[in-house]
């Protein structure tokens, strides 16, 4: 468990290179989140579905990495989503930066109902019901928590996860 915040640690500082290698580490980092988050137990039933909302290279690569595994005892099952209205209950959401997330955050949150985890690239979403945020910051990647957020949706942001973002927000 060392070893893996150890990673996540320093995959934070890692500067922002080619969009390849960013989308590689929202992806990386996407699966790492689900494991710091207080899952109620409505999320905990059937399949651990993650959903990724127009942005096919994340999906693949979410997919390549956790595709047919379990997460606990439930079996993880990735979700492409190429529009707002294909969206359906997943525990994980990402939503890619070129849908506006400010715009349909609440027609989104109506179709995830509660329990689900929103993970975001645009700056400001938070403001609109995000949780997590992926920001470019002096050329890093890092990531924002909103746990207001998350609490409203009945997830639990592990202190270990707060302690890795660049910014909370109570």
């Amino acid at each position: 468990m060392k070893k893996l915040y150890l990673i996540l640690a320093l995959l934070i500082t890692v500067p922002v290179m080619m969009e390849g290698q960013v989308a590689k580490y929202k992806a990386v980092f996407t699966l790492n989140f689900i494991r710091y988050i207080g899952w109620p137990d409505d999320a905990r039933q059937g399949d651990f579905v993650i959903g990724v909302l127009k942005d096919s290279d994340i999906a693949r690569r979410v997919n390549s990495q956790i595709g047919g595994k379990k997460f606990g005892f439930q079996d993880v099952v990735v979700k492409e989503f190429n529009a707002i209205d294909e969206v359906v209950k997943c525990q994980v959401l990402y939503v890619s930066s070129s849908i506006n997330f400010s715009r349909y955050s609440d027609q989104i949150k109506q179709k995830l109902g509660k329990s689900s985890l929103i993970v975001t690239e645009k700056d400001g979403a938070t403001d609109y019901g995000a949780m997590i945020n992926f920001v470019i910051r002096n050329e890093v990647l890092k990531f924002e928590i909103h746990k207001g957020n998350a609490s409203s949706q009945g997830l639990q942001i592990s202190s270990r996860l707060e302690n890795m973002s660049s910014a909370i927000v109570l």
